[in-house]
């Protein structure tokens, strides 16, 4: 049986970086440390760190456990937290991540339906790359991942569902009135562009596009990651981007950009979920889920 106390000492070490910077982070002494984590060790039946001049290195089976750490320092962190919200008459703390597009496509519809249905809540939302919310996910630092779905084998650990599914457009300002309703990105390539920089799903379904035109990926490009930006930019100049029409759709609604239809997007943009397998939600997370379910129309209301 593996001691949470030891477990939050080993936890301590490896954001420390050593056995000393550990116990500084605890505030006792380094021979207790070292005895908790040579308990720890002795437990879990393998080693666990190996140490040297310039600090600590986790085995295999430490980088495991770390994970477990992290996850289990988030679990009582939030605990905490739910109680003295609890006090107050909120719900909570949900915390979820995602990527730009994504978040913006599921997330305010999920926000309508719990201010409706919870009343009073807590949400924390971060805003991170593909590359970076599973490690999230397994820290228990955010209950559910927004993403670009469809386009990699999620991980062992992960469940993915898709939630929503839209199409890309071609997304231009009033300077830009003249293109037609429809067209080839074979035809405006050579035109000024705004594009994402990370290399992310959605950056790759967006070099899919391109591909299947047979047409480069535009040299004339400001790479971009900000989706507000993105839009300010097409808004107010004579570059162009591609988004799903969904992510543009305050600004379509009052006419100050405009969705072409894409020749070539013959494959829509999915979003959805990503989760860790087998690990339970809080009942806000729950709810959240089932939520974006039951409204998603392509999955049944169960998980």
């Amino acid at each position: 049986m593996i001691d949470p106390k030891a477990l939050r000492t080993f936890l301590a070490v490896c954001r420390a970086n050593s056995i000393s910077g550990g116990a500084r982070l605890l505030n006792i002494s380094q021979p207790s440390v070292s005895i908790a984590i040579a308990q720890l060790e002795q437990s879990v039946g393998t080693p666990l760190l190996e140490r040297s001049r310039a600090g600590i290195a986790l085995t295999p089976e430490g980088r495991v456990l770390l994970r477990r750490a992290q996850a289990l320092d988030s679990l009582i962190k939030d605990a905490d937290e739910e109680l003295r919200l609890f006090k107050r008459g909120i719900t909570g703390p949900l915390r979820v991540g995602g990527t730009p597009g994504a978040l913006v496509s599921l997330l305010p519809g999920a926000v309508r339906y719990l201010e409706e249905e919870v009343g009073d809540f807590a949400l924390h939302v971060m805003e991170r790359a593909d590359s970076d919310l599973a490690s999230l996910l397994r820290q228990g630092e955010i209950e559910l991942a927004f993403v670009t779905t469809g386009i990699d084998v999620p991980p062992d650990d992960l469940d993915e569902l898709t939630l929503s599914q839209d199409p890309f457009s071609l997304i231009v300002g009033r300077a830009n009135e003249h293109l037609p309703s429809q067209l080839s990105l074979k035809e405006v390539a050579g035109l000024r562009w705004v594009l994402p920089e990370a290399r992310g799903a959605f950056r790759r379904q967006i070099d899919a596009l391109f591909l299947a035109a047979d047409a480069p990926v535009p040299r004339d490009s400001i790479r971009c990651d900000s989706l507000l930006s993105t839009k300010a930019i097409v808004r107010s100049t004579s570059r162009v981007t591609i988004l799903p029409r969904q992510v543009a759709a305050a600004e379509l609604s009052i006419g100050v950009l405009r969705a072409i239809a894409v020749k070539e997007a013959v494959f829509p943009r999915s979003i959805g979920i990503r989760k860790i397998k087998g690990r339970p939600l809080t009942g806000m997370g729950q709810r959240l889920l089932d939520y974006l379910i039951h409204s998603s129309g392509l999955y049944p209301a169960q998980e």
